[in-house]
């Protein structure tokens, strides 16, 4: 007798090796997997652009990457006694405009030169609503808490949303590995802000949209991460407090998900050692000097070493 609804990843032909990179970028459920993914010691880069919602935004950030377009002092506004840009994430402000701008270019020199040895792309769309900035009439990637009198606030088309895919692909196409791998995942975070009505319509807008172009291109794929959570992890216990957010438990659940139709039996293997030394890492002791604790430091960098012996890119290079 079952008594859940269980959705399952479909098992990929195609598997990710040790050596693989994988670029993710979207909502802060792709940085979540991202994290899994580097605390795991694969070769993983997160959004160059800090966290973004929409595919009009994501679509634009991959074109700046691709093409590897720096900004211009032009292209920055000041709010707060900051410098912004309104395509990027806040963390990305600083009270100086050559300060704002190095972080920013040295994001995009950061997500170019990756992208060209890139074999796996992870797109997270978290919503259909965009923001449009009045004073400049352009459509915007995050609001930096700007009085929202200067913006209009709307659904992407349908048109605007496969349109936005279909050049994301294209880019990612031209930049990435011939091989490149690309899927794409609909953030399982709701956006109540918006209403929950208005964040089902959301949701079905980009669901309906990946859906309508996944035939288009062999190497596209979709991962039911918004499904596992709406409809397989359908408890509350399920979430952190804000009943908004999945918790640790159903991250660790969909990256096992993911796992186990995704990475080859070496990469399982590997990860699993991985985050095992991660969590003896964790381990502090009041005394360095101890006997026990010295043994025990250099049992877990023996094994350490053996972990290094089987990549060609560093690992445990914080430890």
């Amino acid at each position: 007798m079952k008594f859940r609804t269980e959705v399952e990843i479909k098992e990929s032909q195609r598997k990710i090796q040790v050596e693989d990179k994988i670029f993710s970028i979207g909502s802060c459920f792709a940085s979540e997997m991202s994290d899994m993914l580097q605390l795991g010691q694969l070769q993983s880069l997160n959004n160059p652009f800090g966290t973004i919602f929409n595919p009009f935004s994501i679509s634009n950030a991959v074109k700046r990457l691709h093409d590897a377009e720096f900004y211009i002092e032009d292209e920055l506004i000041s709010f707060n006694e900051e410098f912004i840009s309104l395509d990027h994430h806040t963390s990305f402000d600083t009270r100086y405009i050559h300060q704002t701008l190095k972080k920013i270019n040295a994001g995009i020199e950061e997500g170019n030169s990756f992208l060209q040895d890139t074999n796996w792309v992870i797109i997270t769309y978290g919503t259909s609503f965009i923001y449009e900035f009045i004073p400049k009439n352009k459509l915007v990637g995050n609001c930096h808490k700007i009085p929202q009198k200067f913006f209009k606030k709307r659904l992407l088309t349908h048109q605007e949303i496969t349109d936005s895919i279909y050049n994301t692909v294209l880019n990612l196409d031209d930049i990435c590995k011939d091989d490149v791998q690309i899927l794409f995942t609909v953030s399982p975070v709701r956006h109540t802000k918006d209403g929950m009505i208005e964040n089902q319509l959301s949701k079905a807008k980009l669901i309906t949209a990946i859906h309508e172009m996944l035939p288009q291109f062999e190497n596209c794929h979709y991962l039911p991460v918004y499904e596992i959570v709406m409809d397989d992890l359908r408890d509350y216990r399920f979430y952190n407090e804000d009943m908004i957010h999945p918790n640790s438990q159903a991250v660790n659940y969909i990256f096992d998900q993911f796992g186990n139709a995704y990475f080859s039996e070496e990469t399982k293997k590997f990860i699993k050692e991985n985050f095992k030394i991660n969590t003896a890492l964790q381990h502090r002791t009041d005394d360095e000097k101890d006997p026990k604790y010295i043994e025990f430091r250099e049992k877990l960098n023996r094994r350490i070493e053996i972990q290094r012996q089987k990549v060609k890119h560093r690992i445990f290079s914080d430890d």
